[in-house]
């Protein structure tokens, strides 16, 4: 993307932070719902969503944005060009703002994501690659091979979370190679941990998501379907896994130390109480290290990037201290103290 008036929803957040912004956006309609305010006024509330970020606008009924939210349907591609700003009470907004649906060949511009985007989404997806690669164990890293040739697609574009953390396209294999990253490092800290099963238990532990909340090819919302409703991806994970397992030739491995079931259960383990907790969601608490590894490294990852986003998203209520976020126990997120720098040197 070379216009420089155009942002994304995140540059926005970045950049209009105690000033206002005269820019335009391209992003995809999640929601649109006609409401009332409290004195009777009508106004449609639009919910835009780009690949990383979503903003909601609100058109009222004396705007020419408002009759054209009318006309709008939700999955459309449109192009608001507005002056932006952090409004205490609504976050990022935008005044006398006005909007155009994009054309098929902007639309696809749009899904393909800028440079950016596309590069880090490459970055990510080699360092996964790389890391299952490096896997000793031939079963594990067989059926890491298999799901990212079966899946690799909708791995790519699934989100990790619908709201808190990663709630956007590509979110899931953000979340996973930064997981992986981290638990290299663990592993190299408690070298007695499995490395091979831990590594295989991040790829697969949220696996479950490409069914639960995966944006089609062409779009940046996160549907909601049946077999996520009903099953969850926890579930969803060890049914994938186990039908995966299936796939691959262990008989070749009849007599390998671990057997082939232990490391099979081992991993189902991971899965099943990645979520540390009972009251989290988790089937079952986690009883093997690389089970409490995995539950804390996707914790610490999760909280790193919600309270990351908090300095954009969460207005200030006091120089350098942000509203609270509910999912981080209701924290006021403060900004971090800055990296030491050494002084420059005297003539």
């Amino acid at each position: 993307m070379n216009d420089p008036g155009r942002k994304t929803i995140s540059e926005l957040r970045d950049q209009c932070r105690g000033t206002a912004l005269g820019a335009r956006i391209r992003a995809q309609v999640d929601e649109l719902t006609k409401k009332e305010s409290t004195t009777g006024k009508p106004y449609w509330e639009l919910k835009l969503r780009d690949a990383g970020d979503a903003l909601t606008l609100r058109a009222w009924s004396d705007t020419d944005a408002f009759r054209t939210c009318a006309d709008l349907a939700r999955g459309e591609c449109l192009e608001v060009e507005g002056e932006f700003a952090i409004n205490g009470g609504f976050g990022l907004d935008a005044k006398r703002w006005r909007m155009r649906v994009l054309n098929p060949e902007e639309t696809a511009e749009l899904f393909e994501g800028t440079e950016e985007e596309t590069a880090a989404l490459e970055r990510d997806y080699s360092d996964v690659e790389a890391a299952i690669a490096e896997l000793a164990d031939p079963r594990l890293k067989s059926l890491c091979e298999l799901f990212l040739t079966d899946f690799g697609p909708r791995f790519r574009r699934a989100a990790a979370a619908r709201f808190n953390h990663h709630a956007h396209r590509g979110g899931l294999l953000r979340h996973t190679a930064q997981m992986m990253r981290s638990a290299k490092a663990v592993c190299s800290a408690y070298p007695f941990l499995n490395r091979d099963l831990l590594l295989t238990g991040v790829l697969f532990h949220d696996c479950g998501k490409l069914w639960e909340m995966c944006p089609p090819e062409a779009g940046f919302e996160i549907p909601r379907g049946l077999t996520g409703e009903l099953l969850g991806h926890i579930s969803i994970g060890i049914e994938v896994v186990n039908a995966l397992w299936r796939k691959l030739p262990v008989e070749e491995w009849s007599t390998a130390e671990p057997s082939s079931e232990d490391v099979r259960l081992h991993l189902l383990h991971l899965i099943a109480s990645h979520h540390g907790e009972l009251q989290f969601g988790s089937p079952i608490e986690p009883k093997t290290p690389e089970a409490l590894a995995l539950s804390m490294v996707d914790n610490l990852d999760a909280r790193l990037e919600m309270i990351t986003a908090a300095y954009a998203k969460q207005p200030e209520i006091a120089p350098g201290i942000h509203e609270r976020v509910k999912p981080l126990n209701n924290a006021s997120p403060v900004k971090p103290l800055a990296v030491w720098k050494t002084e420059p040197a005297s003539d």
